[in-house]
């Protein structure tokens, strides 16, 4: 059983026909085929307000064209520390806006508390061309720790952004998992939140290598589609991106695949605490961090399980992650065969 990521996955059966299915035939290029010219329709009404959909093959290319549309190249984006942006997206934000810096904060389980972020933001001394003003603040939904920010908590820092004038911008590589998480609608930790962009995430809940730019101003398309072709992301058979998503939120198949990933989470979070594993963090949706004896890590390596260790949070600390294809089944019976061992 592969729990390294989420990413590790194979495509989901109902993505794999939509591409399929493009195979069939010519099609325009760049986006101006049929399926292309569905998703805005789509996408508004899945989010129950009208956005522009600006397909891309990655998550890097999304967070950080999103972020160009809302911040200037000497401008700052206040971000957790573990913020995937500031730890794994190496020097790309800069990159793509043109120079904005990141200014990364703390919080519990990767999360910003609208106080802390209130505090941090009125603690600013404006210095003119010598110092960095924030212009955005950037959030993670689920966070990179397996945290999950309820509606109230994203509206509380909606509203901080609107008394200090900042942008809202959210990395959604889990979106899904966080909106099944919470039972919620999409609207109620996005635009209704105050969230301006948000980077919908595909790849790491079955689709092949797709995420949705989602602009809840429209009119910022025009500049989030120069940013994708200036920086190399505007493929030319753009159809098979477009096919992708259009399936993927066909049918609630996004949240479908982002259930049976939580609730695998769920069961393999009780197997591992019944092997004595220790949880280190809260986590409702699909990542799972816990400390393990070395002889129980071990253990669970040579029942065939594949994890990462986890450093940065204690020496026995691991990270184990579900995804749309994980086998609660499956997991429930080794927990059984663990058991007899």
């Amino acid at each position: 059983m592969n729990f390294a990521s989420d990413n590790v996955t194979p495509v989901c059966p109902e993505i794999q026909a939509a591409i399929d299915a493009q195979c069939q035939g010519n099609a325009p290029a760049y986006g101006g085929d049929d399926v292309s010219g569905t998703l805005d329709r789509a996408f508004s009404g899945l989010f129950d307000c009208e956005v522009a959909v600006v397909p891309v093959s990655t998550g890097t290319a999304a967070n950080c064209i999103s972020l160009s549309t809302l911040v200037s190249p000497y401008g700052g984006i206040v971000c957790h520390h573990e913020a995937h942006i500031n730890e794994d997206e190496s020097t790309a934000v800069a990159h793509f806006t043109g120079g904005a810096k990141l200014l990364p904060i703390d919080g519990p389980s990767a999360k910003l508390e609208a106080e802390n972020l209130s505090r941090y933001l009125e603690s600013r001394v404006d210095r003119g061309v010598h110092s960095v003003t924030p212009e955005c603040v950037a959030v993670t939904q689920s966070t990179e720790l397996g945290g999950v920010y309820s509606p109230d908590e994203i509206g509380a820092i909606g509203a901080v952004c609107k008394q200090f004038d900042k942008k809202l911008f959210m990395d959604g590589a889990r979106f899904g998992n966080a909106v099944a998480a919470l039972n919620c609608h999409p609207a109620d930790i996005t635009w209704k939140a105050g969230v301006n962009a948000l980077s919908f995430g595909g790849t790491k809940n079955g689709a092949l290598a797709v995420e949705a730019i989602i602009l809840f101003d429209p009119s910022k398309r025009a500049q989030a589609e120069l940013a994708r072709k200036r920086s190399g992301h505007l493929l030319s058979k753009h159809r098979y991106l477009a096919a992708q998503l259009a399936a993927y939120i066909a049918n609630d198949l996004w949240l479908k695949n982002a259930r049976t990933a939580n609730t695998a989470a769920q069961a393999l979070a009780s197997l591992l605490v019944d092997q004595g594993g220790e949880m280190l963090l809260d986590s409702q949706a699909n990542e799972l961090f816990v400390t393990l004896p070395d002889n129980t890590a071990q253990k669970l390596r040579d029942a065939g399980m594949l994890f990462y260790s986890w450093p940065s949070l204690g020496a026995n600390a691991y990270r184990f992650v579900t995804a749309w294809n994980s086998d609660t089944g499956a997991i429930n019976d080794l927990k059984t065969q663990l058991q007899g061992s």
